[in-house]
């Protein structure tokens, strides 16, 4: 699934510094562009993951529907 989120990167000296729009807690640091966009990439991926599991865990053993939403923004 491909999803599009928003990258504010901002330079600090000799580093980039970024974090995601949309997904608070998604930030990172890099010393070039390519790197400060692929710590991104993978700051979201693990975030993502990581709340799927809390989710799982919450609802485990427990009567709940889940569905897809979409959202035109």
């Amino acid at each position: 699934m491909i999803r599009e989120y928003t990258a504010i990167i901002e330079k600090h000296g000799n580093w980039f510094a970024a974090y995601v729009e949309e997904l608070p807690g998604v930030n990172t640091q890099g010393r070039t562009l390519k790197e400060v966009r692929e710590n991104l990439k993978e700051a979201v991926e693990l975030i993502l993951q990581v709340n799927k599991e809390l989710a799982a865990n919450k609802i485990q053993n427990r009567p709940v529907r889940k569905e897809s939403i979409v959202v035109d923004v």
